[in-house]
């Protein structure tokens, strides 16, 4: 008898030992700390955008045309202006930045270029600016519509243009 108890009560006792660690009647999760995401501290001496205008309407453009424009800001802000990115929503939209900070007071711009071959119909691409501005990512919209390229004219004379087969050669 003392065979079968000796290991049952080493049993007991390892299992009442690892379930007295406890968390002094806490719950797991009441024991779990929460951690809010950091927020980054807004500088309110930092560089800030001010655009003449965050959006541009191109009218209508013939399918496979290209337009361009200057999107043209201010830094507003008390410290130097550094753009580290612009993306387009698609690869039809090409946005080009200066590198080179620009200082409070002064002035900047990105230049942005569609083309249009194989779009139609309405057209809104966003481009998103990425850069130390206390606003954190900017976005600006070019917008208009593609619209398909007419139908070729037909010749003057009114006859459409024929094609010519040879005639069959007598054998």
């Amino acid at each position: 008898m003392k065979k079968v108890l000796l290991p049952f009560s080493f049993a007991v006792i390892a299992a009442l030992g690892m379930n007295a660690q406890d968390n002094k009647g806490t719950t797991p999760a009441a024991n779990t700390a929460t951690v809010a995401p950091a927020t980054p501290a807004v500088n309110p001496n930092g560089p800030s955008f001010k655009f003449e205008s965050e959006e541009f309407n191109f009218g209508k453009l013939e399918q496979g045309q290209s337009v361009s424009h200057d999107f043209k800001f201010k830094n507003t802000g008390k410290e130097p202006l550094v753009i580290t990115d612009a993306t387009a929503t698609c690869g039809c939209t090409k946005p080009t930045f200066a590198k080179e900070p620009i200082k409070p007071g002064g002035t900047g711009m990105i230049s942005v270029t569609f083309n249009s071959t194989g779009k139609l119909n309405l057209q809104d691409k966003e481009i998103t600016i990425t850069s130390n501005a206390k606003e954190g990512v900017k976005k600006i919209h070019l917008k208009g519509e593609v619209t398909p390229k007419p139908a070729e004219p037909a010749p003057a004379n009114g006859t459409t243009p024929a094609t010519t087969t040879p005639a069959p050669q007598p054998k």
